[in-house]
């Protein structure tokens, strides 16, 4: 096979793609457990190739700002504060121009790689506002020539800021104008489409442009608490009966763990999938480092301490590069690691908490504060990154179900800049060897607790899977947005809707399960069964209880998940009758 398709060699891929769907699906969640994705070293030398670029660039952008330095006296000015500003906007440059997280394989984006800018800069294309009913313009999903202009201002005023040198009258560092220029654009941007503005990292660097412009007193204190949220953010969405599935699907993913090792993060493989108590305790214990150690960096100044505290983090994001995650957030911890030498290790004598104006003290605790507990309380109305509920696995996920040969539909009726992943993998490996690929990430989505749930829920939607294209939400948002990077949100049904008014889909050709994510106090998730001609058909609610003791496959031993659904009983398929 192609050096981006699974290695498994050793499978019959005509063979295995006459299973039935379950089937198909069941070796592959075997693979993924025991080698992760693709051939070892070398989808994974892709992404560090990628990760090198990213350095070398931001490298690159600040040493020829005027009044810097060059790169042979790095060590004289790595942590000065224009540098940091610098670095923030690169790195919000990278990450909107679609080269950082969700891009490549691990995205679902093969040839090219990318789509993002090269979807955004193309009107006609889809968009979707925030709040099209509430906020004046916005409505429409059509991408016009004003919302190519935001984006390419966005580009430019980043561009502009990182070719300016500092300002003397602002203590050196970046212009606050040229901030608030850069601040502004991507705000009106993200009202008109929520796509790009999550893809910028908003949640960290669109915050941190709104730090710089707070008064230089109070600007280190700032992006430590932000540090800090972040950290703690993560920590306590990890808090849950899902993240064992994580850590284990995570480290299977890794070229650097042993097979021998991996198995072991599963109770028995290959039979019982279920995470091990290495799993557990690999889990559970990352999220006392990302409580504890934090805590420590806030309230120690400088010394042995802090050092130590330093160098476990250095590592804690280390590791969690070295997984490869699914979307790949890897230069987003490269600029932690750079960020914490930086603001607890050369500002160490900078308390966290020492801030002295009330407006900054008052946007934090709306961005670290509110917004995150609202995220947690109702994740409906929050994307997963402003809710900082990162790697948690506890996500808004979905799964489109194409009647067999409607698929191509996207294709014609939907302005994209490249194929669909099954086109692009076609054009790679041929069609049977494509739809392994695809597979794979659907075993992948499986494995995880919230995957379980939606492999359980597919037979409600549909009569027969075997009639259906069945593929993962994300790729099929990664394809008509531009970009994806796991908010289920991406590919709800507003996403239907705007597909459905270009492609025109009959009753039945189209299906798709949306499952919610867990909030904080219930122990369930909401799930929607939607048909894209019709509308809504079921919804109601899976415990999280019964998708923790699941395998990644139905059979006789695990039949469909139980639901409770919120009205009566509406059987939506004869599979689904069959169940009740």
């Amino acid at each position: 096979m192609g050096f981006l398709a699974p290695n498994m060699a050793d499978v019959d891929i005509r063979q295995w793609r006459t299973r039935p769907y379950q089937q198909r699906i069941r070796p592959l969640a075997e693979h993924w457990a025991g080698h992760g994705f693709g051939t070892p070293g070398i989808v994974h030398l892709l992404y560090l190739v990628k990760i090198t670029a990213y350095a070398l660039g931001g490298i690159a952008v600040v040493s020829v700002t005027p009044g810097v330095g060059s790169i042979a006296h790095v060590g004289s000015w790595w942590a000065e504060p224009l540098v940091y500003q610098k670095l923030v906007v690169w790195t919000l440059l990278y990450e909107v121009l679609g080269l950082g997280c969700g891009s490549g394989p691990l995205s679902s984006h093969f040839l090219p790689p990318v789509g993002a800018f090269l979807h955004w800069l193309r009107p006609g294309t889809v968009r979707l506002p925030p709040w099209p009913d509430r906020v004046p313009f916005t409505s429409g999903t059509r991408r016009t020539a004003a919302d190519v202009t935001l984006y390419a201002a966005v580009l430019g005023a980043a561009g502009w800021l990182l070719c300016a040198p500092g300002d003397p009258g602002a203590a050196g560092v970046a212009a606050p104008w040229r901030v608030a220029v850069l601040a502004a654009v991507l705000a009106l941007l993200g009202l008109r489409d929520k796509t790009v503005f999550l893809a910028a990292r908003a949640e960290h660097y669109g915050l941190t442009l709104l730090v710089f412009l707070f008064p230089a007193t109070d600007m280190t204190a700032a992006l430590k608490l932000i540090m800090l949220a972040l950290w703690w953010g993560a920590a306590t969405s990890k808090l849950n009966r899902h993240f064992p599935f994580v850590v284990a699907v995570m480290i299977s993913n890794s070229p650097l763990r042993p097979a021998w090792l991996k198995r072991r993060l599963y109770r028995h493989y290959p039979d019982d999938l279920r995470p091990s108590g290495l799993a557990a305790a690999a889990a559970h214990g990352g999220t006392v480092i990302e409580y504890a150690v934090p805590l420590v960096l806030a309230l120690s100044h400088g010394g042995t301490v802090t050092t130590v505290a330093l160098a476990v983090m250095v590592v804690f994001h280390l590791h969690i590069m070295s997984t490869f995650p699914m979307g790949v957030p890897l230069e987003w911890n490269v600029f932690f690691i750079y960020s914490a030498l930086v603001l607890f290790g050369h500002d160490a004598t900078v308390g966290a908490f020492t801030l002295y104006s009330p407006l900054p003290a008052a946007v934090l605790v709306l961005s670290l504060v509110m917004v995150p507990v609202l995220g947690h309380v109702r994740p409906d109305l929050v994307s997963f990154l402003p809710s900082m509920r990162y790697y948690a696995g506890n996500w808004a996920t979905g799964l489109w179900c194409f009647r067999k040969g409607t698929e191509h539909r996207l294709n014609e009726h939907i302005v994209k800049a490249s194929g669909l992943p099954v086109d692009q993998l076609t054009r790679l490996y041929g069609a049977d060897t494509a739809e392994l690929v695809l597979h794979q990430g659907l075993a992948w989505r499986a494995m995880h607790s919230h995957g379980r749930a939606l492999v359980g829920l597919l037979p409600r939607a549909v009569d027969d899977v075997e009639s259906y294209d069945v593929r993962e939400g994300e790729t099929v948002a990664g394809a008509v947005l531009g970009w994806n990077f796991g908010d289920g949100h991406l590919h709800n049904e507003q996403l239907v809707a705007a597909v459905q008014q270009r492609c025109g889909f009959a009753p039945g050709e189209l299906r798709v399960v949306l499952l919610e994510s867990q909030p904080t106090h219930r122990s369930r998730q909401h799930y929607r069964i939607v048909d894209a001609a019709s509308g809504l058909i079921e919804e109601g609610y899976v415990n999280v209880r019964d998708m923790v003791v699941r395998q990644p496959w139905l059979d006789d031993e695990t039949p469909a998940i139980p639901v409770e659904p919120i009205e009566a009983p509406r059987p939506v398929t004869e599979a689904a009758a069959a169940h009740e």
